[in-house]
């Protein structure tokens, strides 16, 4: 089978994409490398540097690579830069993935899965599940349900074949520690290789889940051809306070010989506990989270230390008003 997948440079991307390389599967993928970076994909991978936001490039690239399954991991996952950035978070979150829709229609892909996210619940009653009624919060959670609510609809008009994963807090190698609106774990990493302090949003009693993606592949791989229309969480039962996770960054820096500190910053607008039941995952997908954090920032730690020193991208805010006094610098 042949496989494409957006976001390709991503985290989810890069890793899933040597995944299927290894089981001999054929992988096209496409990214604008906006939020990764070309290294991460790997070499036996057709790649395509595109915007998705170009209707007629993905087209075409559809139209050239005839994949038979299409995982759309691409987005721009920073929740809470969303208010301040609405029109790039719905043109590259809604728009680019109606494109990925409708080549997918046009095309008579197979199947497609997209990765939604747990954001689509709001503030809810943790542990979410799959059944109860998305009350998205933010721009990006709006953005990610919209996108499946069209799925559900492209299904019914077109009979196109998908399914929905809703992932959260996912960390392991490939990831982008060098954004500095997204991915906690990440940016705790390079800031402490950085000589500075972790950066900690309000009183850090926030609680998550952080799952490793490694745990993720073979559900992924499952989705190629069973549980047409269904929705899945996938993440970790386990859940700490960010206090907590960044002390385990904290220990495992020391281990690296670097001694970091963290600084308490003003509180953020966001939900205060977000975790997920797996249940569903567990039982019709044979997922099975075992995620030790320590271990996985350890790995993380270790492969960040072989990267070179990247910049940090401050993003062009459209809505300065109320935005947060630590990304005004």
């Amino acid at each position: 089978m042949k496989c494409l997948i957006t976001g390709i440079a991503g985290l989810l991307g890069a890793n899933f994409s040597r995944h299927l390389l290894e089981k001999n599967y054929k992988v096209v993928g496409i990214d604008d490398l906006s939020g990764g970076y070309e290294e991460f994909v790997p070499p036996s991978a057709i790649f395509y540097k595109v915007d998705l936001t170009r209707a007629d490039a993905v087209n075409q690239i559809f139209e050239r690579e005839s994949p038979d399954c299409v995982f759309h991991f691409a987005a721009y996952a920073a929740e809470g830069l969303s208010p301040f950035v609405r029109n790039y978070n719905y043109t590259n979150n809604v728009i680019a993935s109606a494109n990925v829709i409708n080549a997918a229609i046009n095309n008579n892909i197979k199947k497609v899965v997209y990765t939604s996210s747990m954001a689509v619940y709001g503030t809810g009653n943790p542990p979410f599940v799959e059944e109860q009624l998305p009350i998205p919060e933010d721009p990006y959670g709006i953005a990610k349900y919209a996108v499946e609510m069209d799925f559900k609809l492209a299904r019914e008009m077109f009979g196109l074949r998908y399914s929905i994963v809703r992932p959260h807090n996912v960390v392991g190698v490939y990831q982008n520690i060098w954004d500095r609106y997204r991915n906690v774990i990440g940016i705790w990493i390079r800031q402490a290789i950085a000589g500075e302090p972790l950066t900690i949003y309000g009183d850090g009693t926030q609680v998550r889940a952080f799952s490793d993606i490694k745990f993720y592949m073979e559900p992924f791989e499952k989705l190629m051809t069973d549980h047409d229309g269904e929705i899945f969480n996938i993440g970790a039962d386990k859940y700490v306070t960010i206090n907590e996770a960044a002390d385990v960054v904290l220990d495992v820096a020391k281990e690296f010989g670097i001694n970091a500190t963290k600084v308490h910053l003003e509180k953020r607008n966001e939900v205060h506990a977000a975790y997920c039941d797996h249940a569903k995952a567990r039982n019709l997908l044979n997922f099975n989270d075992d995620t030790n954090l320590r271990e996985t920032v350890n790995t993380m730690f270790g492969w960040a230390l072989t990267q070179p020193v990247r910049d940090t991208k401050r993003m062009k805010y459209e809505i300065e008003k109320n935005i947060y006094s630590f990304w005004k610098k």
